[in-house]
């Protein structure tokens, strides 16, 4: 087993996520997750939809279907770090039918002793019909039309 992650790690994993995401940087996005969560990887996103499991299902599949589209940015204020686990209220921000949106979602990261990491996010799942993100939650999440 690795220790569980420091503050320290973790408030530098979490200021890098929205920070590596929007620059396109995918090597480094994948890397800055792997130094504190080299197992493995469980993911409810949004809870209430079916379980995804592995780092490449759970955080490289994410990229590759909406880092194109969608850049983060956290709510000043909304990034908790307490013992193992992190939280942040993001913002997701997307155009769609021609006009900039925002969607929000809370997201939460338990690092565990092993190594392996849960993460739960909340938000409104969009409806398929919605156009540009309906169409990548078409891909996402199949079953939720």
């Amino acid at each position: 087993t690795m220790p569980t992650p420091t503050f320290d790690e973790l408030k530098n994993w979490a200021e890098n996520y929205p920070k590596l995401w929007n620059a396109g940087d995918k090597q480094a996005w994948i890397e800055n997750y792997k130094k504190v969560a080299p197992g493995n990887v469980r993911m409810l996103d949004p809870v209430g939809t079916p379980e995804k499991v592995g780092f490449d299902h759970c955080c490289g599949d994410s990229w590759d279907l909406f880092q194109p589209n969608v850049r983060f940015r956290h709510v000043p204020g909304s990034l908790f770090v307490c013992a193992n686990e992190v939280a942040w209220l993001l913002e997701n921000h997307f155009t769609s039918d021609g006009r900039e949106q925002v969607g929000l979602s809370i997201e939460t990261y338990s690092f565990e002793e092993n190594g392996d990491l849960n993460i739960r996010t909340f938000y409104k799942v969009p409806r398929h019909n919605e156009a540009e993100l309906g169409e990548m939650f078409q891909t996402y999440l199949p079953d939720n039309g």
